[in-house]
């Protein structure tokens, strides 16, 4: 049974470059929305002053996160005028493929690292496909 993989990024926004990063991520979101029927969740975060973005996925599998990176992918250097990448934590068991991209990700969008979290325990009451 394919393992859930769980998805967040977090970045340093931008001096001066809030709002427009907002209206970018409202774009990338409606986008994966209507693109990505496979995708459980998909939420950004601000921190309360503005200087932080967190965005966090739920892909019922690898596959699921591979067709975003290629689906979504091309959407996503325009944003890395506003902001600078840190981290990029997979929790899961991503392919190797797939980490690979993200680290291409991470490059192209700051100065941040890919962390894969692999599974020891638990459990998920996801819906059935």
């Amino acid at each position: 049974m394919p393992q859930p993989i769980v998805y967040v990024d977090t970045s340093e926004v931008r001096p001066g470059r809030l709002e427009e990063l907002k209206a970018a991520m409202d774009d990338l979101k409606m986008f994966v929305e209507a693109n990505e029927p496979q995708l459980l969740a998909y939420h950004v975060y601000f921190s309360d002053n503005g200087t932080r973005m967190t965005v966090l996925h739920i892909n019922p599998d690898s596959a699921s996160l591979e067709f975003h990176m290629k689906v979504a992918g091309p959407r996503f250097r325009p944003i890395g005028a506003f902001i600078n990448l840190l981290a990029i934590d997979v929790y899961g068991r991503p392919s190797n493929a797939l980490v690979d991209q993200l680290r291409q990700k991470a490059a192209m969008l700051g100065s941040g690292t890919v962390r894969v979290h692999d599974l020891h325990t638990g459990f998920a009451r996801l819906p059935d496909r």
